[in-house]
């Protein structure tokens, strides 16, 4: 993007939201924040991208007690959550969301969520955010597999490897794909890979893949997590290279584990952030904002091995540690990292989640 186009959509952008940036840097906001006294995330792992420290440091920052919901939740039960909870400002009804990038519009459009703009809005891709402030992108992955070296001696190298029968019973989603967007978004990169990078054919060619992937026995339908990886239940997991790493430093060896970036269907995927139509602590919730999308919040991002959003922003100015550049695989294995539209992604979701049971016939549990 040529500099002059970039500093008028800058200019345009702060034009949009100068009230609300000029609000959100305002001690007025930490105050109102304070005074409700608390905020409410859901689906927030403390082992993923980094959030464990990240919500410490924000607690540490404002004073802010959290109330942490169902960290394991899909998006789907993040959007759920939010309905469910319309008409209770109890503490089940969730201030944010972290959720896939599909999912962002549809709750949008669901009439789920409020409006913000954070104060560096500026900074964040054109094509990471909904122009009005519904949602904003926040960090990126790309589709992994996870491999328990101690069981498996051959490590994958790609999607097509895992029919193989060397990996009999091994191979995991680290989600239901009726539901959860890390799993459907396993799916469709193997379909990228299978379907040889075609946009059209590339959901149907992942249901076809695991159903393939089922009928040899090498599908676990379970929803895969570390401690079934090192007892070596499955072996395999399909996951964002971010928690691989994560889980890499995790284990500390005990067992040993490899994360492979496949050859071919190297799928980006983009999370985004959100406020809660409903939200019960809705200052609260924009300051969270503030501090993910800050300096702070995005080199908090990249220490647990996410892309954060403002990722060339920030290297462009200097603002990462080298230490936490240094603990990120190659640049290579990213050079081919395929980024769906939002529109590629929405027509997917709907096609895995619909016809998983019918093509599959492997329920996820």
């Amino acid at each position: 993007m040529h500099l002059n186009k970039l500093t008028s959509l800058a200019l345009a952008a702060l034009a949009v939201c100068g009230a609300q940036s000029a609000l959100a840097q305002s001690s007025e906001l930490v105050a109102a924040a304070k005074a409700e006294g608390q905020l409410t995330v859901i689906a927030l792992d403390r082992n993923w991208c980094g959030y464990g420290p990240i919500l410490d440091a924000f607690k540490a920052k404002y004073g802010l007690k959290i109330n942490e919901l169902n960290p394991d939740a899909g998006s789907g039960d993040e959007i759920e959550a939010i309905k469910a909870n319309k008409d209770n400002k109890g503490p089940q009804a969730p201030d944010t969301i972290d959720v896939g990038l599909s999912f962002g519009p549809t709750a949008k459009a669901a009439g789920l969520l409020m409006p913000y703009k954070v104060s560096t809005w500026a900074s964040i891709p054109e094509g990471s955010k909904d122009p009005e402030g519904f949602w904003v992108g926040d960090y990126y992955g790309v589709l992994s597999f996870l491999v328990n070296s101690d069981i498996v001696s051959k490590a994958p190298a790609d999607w097509a490897d895992l029919l193989k029968s060397d990996y009999k019973n091994t191979v995991a989603l680290a989600g239901d794909p009726r539901a959860s967007n890390q799993a459907i978004q396993g799916v469709y990169a193997s379909g990228l890979s299978a379907g040889g990078g075609d946009a059209a054919k590339t959901a149907n060619a992942g249901l076809k893949f695991f159903a393939d992937l089922n009928k040899a026995g090498n599908f676990v339908p379970v929803i895969g997590k570390t401690a079934a990886l090192a007892q070596g239940t499955t072996p395999i997991l399909i996951t964002w290279d971010y928690l691989a790493l994560a889980d890499r430093d995790k284990l500390k060896g005990n067992p040993k584990v490899e994360v492979v970036v496949p050859k071919t269907g190297v799928l980006a995927g983009i999370y985004v952030q959100a406020i809660s139509a409903y939200a019960p602590h809705p200052n609260a919730a924009k300051l969270w904002m503030e501090y993910l999308y800050s300096d702070e919040g995005q080199q908090g991002l990249l220490n647990g091995y996410c892309h954060p959003v403002r990722f060339n922003d920030m290297i462009a100015k200097n603002k990462f540690t080298k230490a936490s550049l240094d603990k990120l695989p190659p640049a290579a294995a990213y050079s081919k990292a395929n980024f769906p539209t939002l529109e590629q992604q929405g027509v997917a979701k709907e096609i895995i989640t619909k016809q998983w049971d019918a093509v599959v016939g492997a329920t996820v549990k």
